[in-house]
């Protein structure tokens, strides 16, 4: 049985915490945020993950009433306790600007209470580089001891998609490296208990750090292609997902359909992780570049097919939103384009009402209901699919909105057209 100190409980730490817990591992995971802990001491969360037919809430209840997980804010009681510590606190970014201070600030504290013999291994996406330049000699400097001589250090990235995480920290291919090859093989035993899949030893820590860095960026930059072309084919007046269609019916073509942005902590952070150490290297980055600013260009150009259907001025008029999530069916609205879209809407002087059940944060603008969000509305922005709202209820629909031919703009490709008419809608896609 491997004591494990988790540090970070948000959409990573928490399901390879209860994962670690699960296969027998006694867990004590580690967050700031004192709500957060205990409401996980409650048995309570708002992840929607799934395992085998159970839910994550029904997990976490089941582990901590057999005594392998618990929730704690004290990082060096937790310590005391464990010899494998794993951290997955993010780096935040902001106007384009990268936080490690987080990342550091947490590894203070694991410094403090390092052991001899103890593992440390940073899952978190980090600018390439982090553990070796930034995070070993804090270490060293908080601990007093020698990485690869009293403790064991490693790097391994983490690949799960949010709604996935258990089977795919068990089924996904890992890659790993240590500071020498001991660290490379404590951390391999230590992933081994969950992932069932092949696990890549790498020559350095910096190449799991740069191989992170590059798939996320890699997902940022097909995503940009097909929105580009959703804006050429808007202009040509074709529909450009059945453009991704056909073009997909090539073999060695796989297009992803568009969107109205890209969110989330993952995919718009990334090129700003890489950007640091290209700047050191002096290298341009100037395709990558270019593909987060046509990205992020898309929330403004979903707002403007909005307004563009409007038939009174935008001080007069009121949009429905439905769906808040970063991506379909998730929870999660960090750097949501849903809320890029909004902000843009309300700054053209718009009134917005969304509804998301599963989003747990809260606005001004979200209300609680469906028939809250419909209420008086001249047109509709569908941003993300999500559980418990009827998007099928398209005479509900007709009942609360505006009776002069409401618009519908579908940016998921979920209705048809055809269907939308026979009701009595105006559509527009991307």
């Amino acid at each position: 049985m491997k004591k494990i100190c988790m540090f970070g409980l948000g959409f990573v730490g928490l399901p390879l915490a209860l994962s670690f817990a699960m296969r027998g591992c006694q867990v004590t995971g580690v967050d700031i945020d004192e709500q957060l802990i205990d409401d996980l001491n409650k048995g309570i969360t708002h992840h929607l993950e799934f395992y085998e037919g159970k839910s994550i809430q029904e997990i976490l209840q089941e582990q901590m009433a057999q005594g392998r997980f618990r929730a704690i804010n004290d990082g060096p009681a937790a310590m005391r306790d464990s010899d494998h510590i794993i951290v997955t606190i993010g780096i935040p970014v902001d106007g384009h600007k990268h936080d490690i201070s987080p990342l550091l600030e947490v590894c203070r504290t694991v410094g403090a209470g390092l052991k001899k013999g103890d593992l440390v291994l940073i899952r978190s996406t980090v600018i390439p580089g982090t553990t070796r330049d930034l995070v070993l000699p804090l270490l060293e400097k908080q601990s007093g001891l020698r990485a690869g001589q009293d403790f064991y250090l490693a790097y391994s990235s983490e690949r799960i998609a949010e709604g996935r995480a258990f089977h795919e920290f068990e089924h996904m291919p890992a890659a790993l490296a240590g500071i020498d090859e001991p660290s490379t093989e404590k951390a391999l035993e230590l992933m081994s208990i969950v992932t069932r899949a092949t696990i890549t030893q790498a020559s350095s820590m910096e190449v799991v750090e740069t191989s992170k860095v590059i798939e996320n960026i890699s997902r940022d930059v097909d995503i940009a292609m097909v929105n580009e072309f959703a804006r050429f084919c808007k202009a040509m007046g074709i529909d450009i997902f059945e453009v991704v269609r056909v073009a997909n019916t090539h073999q060695r073509v796989q297009l992803l359909n568009p969107g109205p942005g890209v969110g989330g902590y993952c995919l718009p952070n990334a090129l700003f992780y890489l950007l640091p150490k290209a700047e050191e290297l002096g290298v341009d980055l100037n395709l990558l570049t270019t593909a987060r600013q046509v990205n992020e260009a898309m929330p403004r150009f979903v707002a403007d097919l909005v307004l563009r259907n409007l038939q009174v001025p935008p001080s007069q008029s009121r949009i429905a939103v439905l769906g808040l999530a970063m991506k379909d069916y998730s929870n999660d609205d960090r750097m949501s384009p849903a809320l890029a879209v909004i902000e843009c809407l309300q700054k053209s002087g718009c009134t917005v009402k969304a509804f998301d059940p599963a989003v747990p944060s809260r606005y001004d603008f979200k209300v609680n209901s469906l028939k809250e969000a419909l209420a008086g509305a001249h047109g509709l922005v569908l941003l993300s699919l999500q559980n418990g709202i009827e998007l099928m209820n398209l005479d509900l629909f007709r009942e609360l909105m505006t009776p002069d031919l409401p618009f519908i703009v579908d940016t998921k490709n979920f209705y048809d057209p055809a269907l939308i008419k026979e009701k009595g809608f105006r559509l527009e896609r991307l």
